[in-house]
């Protein structure tokens, strides 16, 4: 028995040597004669693998004009364990740089990896990659690394198209899809569509020789695989409006921004002071960027999303809706307005000179203060308690998209502030305030703040007479129309449509009255309606705002001015919200004049002067 079963475990373990070796004799078989990819491993001393880079998207405007388009770039790589010893101050002169350089970014590379390829030279120029191509050779362990680099033809709209750096370490710590080397988009649409837009990579093996000279693909580019192009983007941007405000608002510290109310596309977004995009691309971007970030007029920063100003009487136009819809006023309610409001010796609120008592319509286009302190107590006191009737009136404002992130396709923003019932309990105590103690709201003070992109979005859904459509930026991708529906899909205010006549007729006396605020800014042959108005600032000259849309039926575009320590709103920004709408329905400017006042306005210099 014994002999028997040692007998059986020989005989296994012969078996089972026999299978081992079997197996081992085909792997080895089919690595060294079938599949040739493992040679990539054991040749990697003669064959480099180069990493394709994608074109990105290129960026359109609505009307099919080239706002962002890309160039032959270079990148200069090192892989520091290849480098031998070589003539460096002949290098340094081939791509002008100083020795010093060359040091630093040397030892960068090398604690990075000394076995992995880096980048020693981001985006030189097609000269000087031709230049250094040529003696190469003489340089092993260095590669050019070709790419594609931005370029802005129109030289126009830098925060909304937004610029394109290398990729910043937290995106790869938690997406794996990015290398070191590859860019990502910073900012604007280059970075809310950076999905769309930044393509796929490839890879390309070729066979170097002893020179690290190429000799041609690997195996016929038998493993190479084709990077696939970003998709193109058309915007909802009018580039030449776009200029035009932007010629409008310069040498001015603000924002405009342009909605085609019946889409919710944006026409135009400009941020004043602004820049050519072309600053941030190549190796002058980190000097532009360092530059502009530490200018006192900040640039770089975007005012159109992220700037929040008090309404001022705009914000007439949201109580007057409100004061109709809880029927506490009507279109024929007319108030006294004695130079201003007041409820005590202390508590006043003050008003410029204009007829006295008005109506709905008249308080809209003279902007009566008075009128709507007491159409805004009526609301609040409508209710059995401030918090009750504060919460309703709270609710209708929300309803414009006011004090809430807006949900669109732009890279940044902020909500604002329609304070809150808890609000005022921290700031006067629960149960301790009443309407007069936050009277100012009633005339957009107080703590509430807005951007002038949802001042422009209430003026759309104004416009609209009683809903709006999310305001984006893009219209197609590839050339397919965005379906997405939340920007398809109209969102409702509380107001009913009904009472919104008797306020845009108001908005309309603004220009055509005698005593509207706005009636230096009418243009002939087109019904503009709109709004002035001027909003307190602690910290210098008040800020001149207007809102506008036009025509009156069927409009076809809402705008927001903003123009800091600008003053009264009919200063300037109703007259550059008026030349606005007249360039843009009829291509032309009739008031010259205005046009001339305006392009020449430098509030930039006077504050410098201050």
């Amino acid at each position: 028995m014994s002999r028997s079963r040692y007998a059986n475990r020989r005989l296994f373990f012969y078996f089972l040597f026999g299978v081992s070796a079997t197996l081992l004799l085909i792997s080895l078989f089919r690595i060294q004669v079938v599949d040739d990819s493992y040679k990539l491993s054991a040749d990697n001393n003669v064959i480099k693998a180069v990493t394709l880079y994608p074109e990105r998207g290129y960026i359109y405007d609505r009307n099919g004009e080239l706002l962002v388009t890309n160039q032959r770039a270079y990148d200069l790589m090192v892989t520091p364990r290849q480098v031998k010893k070589m003539d460096t101050l002949n290098f340094c002169r081939i791509i002008n740089i100083e020795k010093e350089y060359f040091d630093k970014q040397f030892s960068k590379a090398r604690r990075y990896s000394s076995y992995r390829a880096s980048i020693f030279i981001k985006e030189i120029s097609k000269q000087t990659a031709a230049q250094l191509q040529e003696r190469l050779y003489e340089f092993p362990g260095f590669y050019l690394q070709e790419r594609t680099m931005r370029e802005y033809p129109q030289k126009s709209a830098a925060h909304i198209l937004g610029y394109v750096s290398q990729v910043p370490d937290y995106i790869l710590k938690k997406n794996d899809r990015y290398k070191k080397n590859d860019n990502f988009g910073m900012t604007g649409i280059e970075n809310s569509y950076e999905k769309e837009l930044r393509g796929t990579q490839g890879i390309q093996y070729l066979i170097r020789d002893v020179w690290n000279r190429s000799k041609g693909n690997f195996q016929d580019g038998k493993y190479d695989s084709l990077a696939v192009n970003g998709k193109d983007l058309e915007l909802c941007i009018d580039i030449k409006l776009q200029k035009y405000a932007e010629q409008l608002i310069q040498n001015k510290k603000g924002s405009i921004v342009a909605i085609e109310p019946s889409t919710g596309e944006i026409l135009v977004l400009v941020s004043s002071p602004y820049y050519d995009p072309n600053l941030l691309i190549g190796r002058s971007r980190s000097p532009n960027f360092n530059r502009m970030y530490k200018d006192e007029n900040k640039p770089l920063f975007d005012r159109s999303l992220l700037a929040e100003y008090p309404p001022g009487s705009t914000f007439k136009l949201l109580n007057a809706l409100i004061g109709l819809q809880e029927d506490v006023i009507y279109a024929g309610t007319r108030f006294s307005c004695d130079q201003g409001w007041r409820f005590s010796p202390k508590l006043k609120i003050g008003c410029h000179a204009h007829n006295s008592p008005l109506n709905l319509t008249e308080s809209i286009s003279q902007s009566c203060n008075a009128y709507y302190c007491y159409t805004f107590r009526r609301i609040i006191e409508k209710y059995p308690t401030a918090e009750e009737g504060y919460d309703n009136w709270r609710n209708h404002i929300l309803s414009f998209g006011l004090g809430n992130f807006l949900n669109n396709d732009l890279y940044t923003g902020r909500k604002g502030r329609v304070p809150s019932v808890d609000f005022y309990n921290r700031q006067y105590g629960k149960k301790r305030w009443k309407a007069p103690t936050v009277i100012s709201l009633s005339i957009g003070q107080d703590a509430l703040v807005v951007s002038p992109i949802q001042m422009a979005n209430m003026c759309a859904a104004i416009a609209n007479r009683g809903h709006y459509y999310t305001p984006h930026m893009v219209r197609k991708i590839n050339g397919e129309p965005l379906s997405d529906s939340t920007y398809t899909i109209p969102k409702h205010t509380t107001i009913d449509k009904k009472h919104f006549k008797t306020i845009v007729n108001g908005m309309e006396k603004a220009f055509t009255s005698k005593r509207g605020t706005a009636k230096t800014a009418r243009v002939k042959n087109i019904e503009i309606c709109g709004k002035t108005g001027t909003a307190e600032n602690p910290h210098g000259e008040d800020h001149s705002i207007f809102i506008a849309f036009a025509p009156k039926e069927n409009p076809q575009i809402a705008l927001a001015v903003y123009v800091e320590n600008g003053g009264w709103g009919s200063t300037w920004a109703a007259p550059i919200a008026s030349l606005m709408i007249e360039k843009y329905l009829t291509d032309q400017v009739s008031n010259t004049n205005l046009e001339s006042f305006i392009l020449n306005g430098n509030l930039m210099d006077k504050e410098d002067e201050k």
